[in-house]
């Protein structure tokens, strides 16, 4: 099966928090998850770098508006290796091929009679890059952006006709496993009911210069949704389709998008409707997971609370900061995260769990084994442990593998190999031999969340050589 597995843009007006490594770090494990069951995988991240936020945030840095894009952009690069992700593809939306497909995209739809070009006045929430509805409002503002005061704008815009698209909306969002977890997706069918309104689509160019121009009247920029959304395409060469990675991925393969719970009307609603307009297939599936919070608030620059996932990779290692996020975070609620949480769960199932495990079972196979084991039979893997994987539940797949960890660790206490061995010798070494299999099969469950680590252990037990702290004791 070919597989094309995405992650949302996030804007590059500001440093990657630890919740964009959560969206990274869920689609990255998903995807090796796949390649482990032998599925072709594509899998792609990236970077959105229009819009009037950035155009503002560059001009508040005194920066010119691509300097500063490149900047943030770069930073957002780092986190593969940080994170270490295996992603095939990294789109910027300033990239020439993304900006002709975006283009192509609005033809389409504009030859479908899909867009038109009318006045409008309404509250704009720069935030969200979106004009906000009369029932969005909380006390007046946007309820996502309680502190900034929705600008009011009028002019004249080219507008996407969403409301054409209701009844098909409707009959997509009702198949289950367009929308993961199932109460989002009732979610979007709620917000449907409530009766959809025509997209603002376009921005003065004269208002807004940083954008990608509209097909045939440069006096006018994509709205920057419209324009993202197309990164999904984009990255696999449509619509050229140059090396078949469209036809293979989008058209014939399954595909699956992560994002944040506040992107559904975006990706479940906007976007489906924008691919049956330019005659497109849908998103088999979008995974929403939830936000985190940090002392039991919204992270900001302001509270001083928002975690940096490069200064944790650095103080904690990849592998670390992978367990962290795929077991401690909840994939689908909202999970809060401290800095004394974080050295916690370290200290606890790492340095003194798994990292203690390993170093108990390879000093025994060093010390008392005159060679390495085989390398063990590739075993299946426990049905739950896919079904897990399969209902995006990393935590559960995670537990058990710890459930294994664990149990080797109770066994090796209960069994006393370190004193059988001396006592028998051959029993002793049946033992341990035996001891090390399990733990190369812990290892090889551990591929999709922690591939460091998963390569350090197989490496380990077939040299037979107890390794050097998997994580190293906390100062």
């Amino acid at each position: 099966m070919a597989r094309y597995i995405t992650t949302t843009l996030p804007y590059v007006n500001a440093d990657p928090h630890v919740g964009h490594a959560l969206e990274y770090v869920q689609a990255d494990a998903y995807a090796r998850a796949a390649r482990l069951r032998g599925e072709d995988v594509f899998f792609n991240t990236g970077v959105d770098e229009h819009g009037q936020k950035i155009f503002q945030a560059a001009e508040k840095a005194g920066q010119s508006v691509q300097g500063y894009v490149d900047h943030y952009a770069a930073e957002f690069k780092k986190l593969k290796g940080a994170l270490g992700l295996s992603n095939d593809a990294f789109v910027r939306t300033t990239d020439p091929a993304h900006i002709a497909a975006a283009q192509e995209l609005w033809r389409r739809c504009e030859a479908n009679g899909d867009i038109y070009k009318k006045k409008y006045k309404g509250l704009y929430c720069v935030g969200d890059e979106m004009f906000l509805r009369e029932g969005d409002l909380v006390e007046g503002k946007c309820p996502n952006h309680p502190n900034m005061e929705p600008a009011e704008i009028e002019e004249e815009n080219y507008f996407f006709a969403l409301s054409k698209y209701q009844d098909y909306l409707t009959e997509y969002l009702s198949r289950p496993g367009v929308v993961v977890p199932q109460w989002r997706r009732q979610e979007a069918l709620n917000f449907i009911k409530g009766g959809l309104d025509d997209v603002s689509i376009s921005r003065e160019a004269k208002r807004l210069s940083w954008g990608i121009p509209v097909p045939g009247d440069e006096s006018q920029v994509m709205y920057v949704w419209f324009d993202a959304l197309a990164n999904y395409i984009s990255t696999l060469s449509w619509p050229g389709d140059t090396e078949g990675n469209f036809e293979k991925f989008w058209t014939k393969g399954e595909t699956i998008q992560f994002a944040g719970k506040d992107q559904l009307r975006f990706q479940s609603v906007l976007w489906q409707a924008m691919l049956k307009s330019a005659g497109l297939k849908a998103t088999d599936s979008v995974f929403y997971h939830g936000f985190i919070t940090s002392g039991g608030q919204k992270m900001s620059k302001s509270l001083g609370n928002v975690i940096n996932p490069l200064d944790l990779v650095a103080e904690y290692g990849t592998d670390a900061v992978r367990y962290l996020l795929l077991r401690h975070v909840s994939p689908t609620e909202d999970s809060d995260l401290t800095l004394d949480a974080i050295r916690g769960h370290y200290i606890a199932h790492l340095t003194n769990g798994l990292g203690n495990l390993v170093a108990r079972v390879m000093k025994l196979a060093e010390t008392h084994l005159p060679e390495p084991i085989e390398r063990p039979e590739s075993e299946p893997f426990p049905q739950a442990y896919w079904d897990a994987l399969d209902a995006f539940e990393f935590n559960k797949a995670m537990d058990l593998v710890w459930t294994r960890i664990a149990a080797l660790d109770e066994r090796i206490t209960a069994e006393k190999p370190f004193s059988v061995v001396k006592e028998d010798p051959e029993k002793g070494k049946a033992m341990i031999r035996e001891l090390a299999r399990e733990l190369y099969t812990i290892a090889r469950l551990l591929n999709p969340f922690m591939p460091a680590t998963n390569a350090a252990i197989k490496a380990a037990i077939l040299t037979n050589r107890k390794p050097e702290n998997l994580f190293p004791r906390l100062v």
